[in-house]
């Protein structure tokens, strides 16, 4: 299988008009065209993938309006791409990477106690 046939086909004007007339159908055809690229995804990303997803979801909710929400997510996209721990730092110094995640600290586990049946 080749790239091209990896990609769906994707009409713009027909979303933007969709958007415009059926915003139910088009969230759900938006919903959709998640789900499934998610679904295709290799095992080992789709819970960061589903996670991200779920983050500019509720940007999307809390934003006032379309315009707010898309420059929430935007900020978000290059706070991971220029921010300390973020894409282009990794790029520019990959040998850090390892060191990095030796130091980063380990979480505390919790025990917790069972409750006692009342029976």
């Amino acid at each position: 299988m080749d790239e091209k046939d990896k990609i769906p086909d994707f009409d713009f004007d027909q979303w933007c008009r969709i958007a415009r007339e059926e915003p139910e159908k088009f969230e759900a055809m938006r919903q959709d065209m998640i789900n499934e690229l998610i679904a295709q995804a290799p095992a080992h990303l789709k819970p960061r993938m589903t996670g991200l997803q779920w983050q500019v979801d509720q940007i999307r909710k809390q934003a006032g309006n379309p315009m707010a929400a898309c420059l929430q997510i935007s900020q978000k996209m290059w706070a991971n791409v220029l921010g300390e721990t973020g894409l282009l730092k990794a790029l520019q110094e990959p040998k850090k990477i390892p060191h990095t995640l030796e130091q980063a600290p380990a979480g505390k586990v919790l025990s917790f106690e069972r409750p006692k049946s009342s029976k």
